[in-house]
C-alpha cells in the first residue's frame, strides 16, 4: 500500500479473546474516532457507533481499518481496548449503539497497589512489565536494556500499577508505545523518524496548520532538589539559543523536588537533562493529514515544508483518528530540535 496516495476505507470491530488475545466475532461499523493523548495516564481511547448490540457484559474488542488501493489492499489493527454495555439510543425504529472503548492500560489503572509497596532501587522495564503483565492480557515486551532507577520509588496512597509503571517510566526516560493490536511495547525514546512529511515525499499535510511557540511557559533555568544529593542547577546561556537568558535577557526558572535518578546519573546530569525537555515543547504545531501506518503517539515525524517554515524533527503528543473516510488524522507535535 502508498499510504500517501488514495484509498478506500472500511471499518470492522470484533470481539477478543482475552486469552489468546485473537479476534472472535466481527462486526461493521461507519463511524468513530481514536484518540491518542500523550498527556493522559491511560494514553489513548476510541468511540464508535454501532447499528447492532456486540455485548452485554464488558468485552476486549479490536478495530480494523481495510484499505483497498487499486489492485491491492491492507488490513491494519488501529485499536485495542476494553468496553462495556453500549449506550443504546432510539430514532423511530432504528436502534444505534455508541460504544465507549478504553485502552488497553484500562486495568492497571483499576488495581491499586498494598500500603507500603515500592519499586526498589534497580528497578527499570522488566519491573514495568510484571506490573502491567499482572492484570493485563495483552503482550508486553521490552525493547533493548533499559537503565535502572537509583533510588527506591514508593507507592503514595492510591497508587495503581499502572501509575507507578510510569513513575519508573519517567525515571529512566524510555516511554510505552501501545500498538493496534493491544500489544505494548517498553522502549527508549528514538530521536530517529517515523514518518517524513514534506514538499518531495510525503506531500500529506492538509493546508490548516496552526504553528506555536510557547514562550512564556519555557525555561532557562532549572533547578533539581534531590533527598540525599542535594540540588544542582542547570542554565541555558547560550547566545545561540532563543530561549536562553541571554536572548531572552531575563532568567526563566522551574524546579523539581524529590528527583528520581536513573543509574549512572549524576543530580548534574538530570538538571540538565530536564531542562533541555522543558525546552523542547516551546514550539507545537497541529496539522490534519493522511493517514499512514504504524505512526504512533510517541513517534517522530520528520517535517519538510521550507517554504512555509515548517521543518524539523517534531514528536507527536496527541492524535486523532476519524473512522470515516480516508481515515483523517489530526496530530499536535512538538519540536525535539
Amino acid at each position: 500500500m502508498d499510504w500517501s496516495k488514495g484509498f478506500s476505507t472500511r471499518y470492522i470491530l470484533t470481539t477478543v479473546d482475552p486469552k489468546t488475545w485473537t479476534d472472535q466475532k466481527e462486526f461493521e461499523f461507519t463511524e468513530g474516532s481514536i484518540d491518542r493523548d500523550s498527556t493522559s495516564d491511560l494514553r489513548e481511547s476510541a468511540s464508535v457507533t454501532m447499528t447492532e448490540k456486540i455485548t452485554d457484559n464488558e468485552c476486549w474488542v479490536r478495530i480494523y481499518l481495510q484499505a483497498r488501493q487499486g489492485g491491492s489492499g491492507a488490513k491494519v489493527a488501529l485499536f485495542t481496548g476494553l468496553t462495556a454495555f453500549p449506550e443504546r439510543k432510539l430514532d423511530g425504529v432504528r436502534e444505534t449503539y455508541n460504544i465507549d472503548c478504553y485502552s488497553v492500560l484500562k486495568p492497571a489503572d483499576d488495581v491499586i497497589l498494598p500500603r507500603g509497596y515500592y519499586a526498589p532501587a534497580g528497578s527499570g522495564a522488566k519491573q514495568i512489565k510484571n506490573l502491567l503483565n499482572d492484570c493485563i492480557p495483552a503482550p508486553v515486551y521490552v525493547e533493548g536494556t533499559s537503565p535502572i532507577t537509583t533510588d527506591n520509588i514508593v507507592a503514595e496512597d492510591g497508587e495503581t500499577r499502572l501509575t507507578m509503571a510510569l513513575h519508573i517510566l519517567d525515571a529512566i526516560g524510555w516511554r510505552m508505545r501501545i500498538l493496534g493490536d493491544g500489544s505494548i511495547v517498553i522502549c527508549a525514546n528514538d530521536n530517529n523518524g517515523s514518518l517524513t512529511v514534506g514538499i518531495n515525499t510525503n506531500d500529506i499535510v492538509e493546508c490548516d496548520v496552526t504553528d506555536t511557540f510557547n514562550w512564556y511557559d519555557t525555561p532557562n533555568c532549572f533547578m533539581a532538589i534531590h533527598d540525599d544529593y542535594g540540588a544542582a542547577i542547570a542554565r541555558d546561556d547560550s547566545p545561540d539559543s532563543y530561549l536562553s537568558t541571554v536572548s531572552r535577557g531575563r532568567e526563566v526558572w522551574k524546579s523539581e523536588t524529590g528527583v528520581e535518578l536513573s543509574s549512572g546519573e549524576n543530580i548534574a546530569a538530570y538538571a540538565v537533562r530536564k531542562l533541555k525537555e522543558l525546552q523542547n515543547p516551546a514550539r507545537t504545531i497541529q496539522y490534519s493529514r493522511r493517514f499512514f501506518e504504524d505512526v504512533l503517539l510517541g513517534d517522530v515525524v520528520f517535517l519538510n515544508y521550507p517554504r512555509h517554515n515548517l521543518t524539523g524533527k517534531f514528536r507527536i503528543i496527541s492524535q486523532s483518528l476519524s473512522l470515516e473516510h480516508g481515515c483523517r488524522t489530526k496530530e499536535e507535535v512538538e519540536s525535539i530540535e
